[in-house]
């Protein structure tokens, strides 16, 4: 209890983050920004700090925690929560080219003949792929285990893409992606393809979500080796916010005016339709 006690200089206070709670104590006069590093150094394994958060402080006038405004100080003994922001409602789906990034997942050699309509989903691919260069949106593509499984399928191009790695994690979200995705000034959005959809795509979503980024899953050109676990898993993502869309529907959106200077290009991309395979009845 000694850190809680403190001496003249420090002030105990309560730090409270989802169900926890710990008494601690910071120096008198800290600030807003003294105080997140405080609270990072307590719950540092818990808390995403790709999120935005704020710092809220008990009222005893009012009964409840209310917000500190960025000039607060710490000057008596006080309860403090941090709270993470929601994202914003009136943002979900929509896409902008300089906000969003596009996922590639394991698209490899070995998975050809396990996969349900690989070909398909490759095909749909490529035109994920092309038009992400029409448009300059960054892509990340990973390999699952390629000494083993192969790499990425010749049919897909990617030439260009911002990273191309290996893993044996099932999630794409590993520390080199991390360290690209906070390059992209504003990232708000991730496209999201591959296999297989309960397992690599899964978690990979969740794992963005929970980073605050928007997740859209592309149906027609995301598959598994079983159509009930595909199946499922869409229906379990969907749940948890994350859209499911189509490789047309994306393309479209992001250059969203026939006056957009890439339009035709992406017109002619999308000319032929996706192939309607089994996948249409099983989203």
């Amino acid at each position: 209890m000694a850190d809680v006690q403190g001496n003249n200089n420090h002030v105990p206070v309560l730090f409270s983050y989802s169900v926890f709670s710990r008494p601690s104590s910071v120096p008198v006069g800290s600030g807003y920004e003294l105080l997140i590093q405080k609270f990072l150094s307590i719950y540092g394994h818990q808390i995403d700090v790709h999120r935005k958060f704020v710092i809220q402080l008990f009222s005893d006038e009012w009964g409840q925690y209310v917000d500190l405004s960025k000039g607060f100080v710490i000057s008596e003994k006080c309860k403090l929560r941090l709270v993470p922001l929601q994202m914003d409602i009136t943002t979900l789906g929509n896409l902008s080219p300089s906000t969003t990034v596009f996922f590639c997942c394991d698209m490899q050699e070995r998975f050809r003949p396990a996969i349900k309509y690989f070909g398909d989903i490759i095909s749909v691919g490529q035109r994920l792929l092309q038009g992400a260069r029409i448009l300059g949106i960054p892509v990340i593509v990973s390999e699952q285990y390629p000494k083993g499984l192969g790499s990425t399928v010749q049919e897909l191009d990617l030439t260009g893409a911002k990273l191309v790695f290996p893993k044996t994690k099932f999630s794409m979200v590993l520390p080199e992606v991390e360290a690209v995705l906070a390059e992209i000034p504003g990232l708000r959005s991730v496209v999201l393809f591959g296999v297989e959809t309960h397992v690599c795509i899964q978690q990979t979503a969740l794992d963005l979500i929970g980073r605050g980024l928007e997740v859209h899953i592309i149906a027609d050109s995301t598959s598994s080796r079983s159509m009930m676990d595909r199946m499922f898993a869409l229906e379990r993502l969907a749940r948890t916010g994350i859209i499911i869309t189509t490789s047309e529907s994306v393309l479209l959106q992001l250059v969203s005016d026939k006056e957009h200077p890439k339009f035709k290009e992406i017109q002619t991309l999308i000319k032929a339709s996706a192939p309607e395979s089994g996948l249409l009845s099983k989203v």
